[in-house]
């Protein structure tokens, strides 16, 4: 099991019922899924930039990536309907555990100039929201594989949760937020 659940499941779930008062255990805030997002604009002109995005997506969470097709034409940037614009995976379960495990504990420590990240970046449902703009801060990828820089978003999805619930629980876990 995956060192981030046996956390949640022992320590962070009942200190969560015991801050916010809940009583019935169904009601706890939990994490549902992370999404990893890359958007790769210049893959209408260079085809191959789509490909190793996708291969270095998929060294990264594990998992094979989809990508993304644009669902309009846009003719100022020369976009055309079906066009392949990025990838995306959407991890669930013990690979979502064991990514956040690795993001809080390895890349962030990676980050140059790291402060921490926004405690704002929070949608109102208690989902997270953050972008790195590098992908050489995770150790997957090697400096002399990558050809193009290219950053990525990371969406992070609980459910049964509002942002001071999600917040909390994710600084539980140690999620490195900026100081106020």
């Amino acid at each position: 099991m995956a060192r981030l659940k046996t956390l949640y499941n022992d320590t962070v779930a009942p200190k969560v019922r015991e801050q916010f008062g809940i009583t019935n255990v169904m009601q706890t805030p939990r994490l549902e899924k992370i999404v990893v997002n890359r958007g790769v604009g210049k893959a209408l002109e260079n085809k191959k930039r789509l490909t190793e995005a996708v291969g270095e997506l998929a060294k990264i969470t594990g998992q094979q990536p989809v990508a993304t097709q644009a669902k309009k034409s846009i003719a100022n940037f020369k976009l055309r309907e079906g066009n392949g614009v990025g990838c995306k995976v959407t991890l669930r379960g013990e690979r979502m555990y064991e990514f956040l495990d690795r993001l809080i504990a390895v890349v962030f420590p990676r980050v140059r100039d790291f402060r921490g990240v926004s405690s704002t970046a929070f949608d109102g449902r208690g989902n997270y929201s953050m972008g790195l703009t590098d992908q050489l801060v995770f150790p997957e990828l090697r400096a002399d594989d990558v050809e193009f820089l290219q950053g990525m978003n990371i969406c992070i999805t609980f459910s049964n949760s509002d942002d001071e619930k999600s917040q909390f629980l994710l600084s539980e876990f140690g999620f490195p937020f900026k100081k106020k």
